[in-house]
């Protein structure tokens, strides 16, 4: 028995029982069948709206199941395209084919090793070194 079917078999027997509805009793009663029908009709409503909804979620999937395989045919295209030219790595190439050149990360004591003209940062870094050590014992020699 549906929603509608048992809300319609609750109208029957209030109908059967010959209910006045000038008492309080027989208003609240009256009221609350006609709230059920209404209650009835709005699931009923609810229950076709998601059905419709149902419908168009599936197509909805199958949709985007085919936009997958296209995608991925699209990607196999482009992965056989990429391959077949030559296996060489672009992303090195500048825009006229030529190797990137790759910044080189500033060292500390670089800038001191080319005003100096030292062989080597390492070098500079030495050197700096010494002169602060001797810095340190001037600074003692003079306290």
């Amino acid at each position: 028995m549906s929603i509608n079917e048992k809300a319609a078999y609750l109208k029957g027997l209030a109908d059967g029982l010959e209910i006045d509805n000038t008492t309080k009793e027989g208003k609240l009663i009256a009221a609350l069948i006609d709230l059920t029908q209404e209650l009835c009709a709005a699931v009923e409503m609810l229950d076709t709206d998601m059905d419709e909804v149902a419908c168009e979620l599936e197509e909805l999937r199958e949709y985007i199941e085919e936009i997958d395989e296209d995608l991925s045919d699209v990607e196999d295209f482009l992965d056989e395209e990429c391959c077949c030219e030559d296996d060489e790595d672009h992303d090195d190439l500048d825009e006229y084919g030529d190797p990137k050149k790759k910044p080189i990360k500033p060292m500390m004591y670089t800038d001191i090793a080319t005003d100096h003209e030292y062989s080597s940062a390492n070098t500079a870094h030495k050197k700096c070194e010494k002169a602060l050590a001797k810095l340190k014992e001037a600074i003692k020699d003079l306290i």
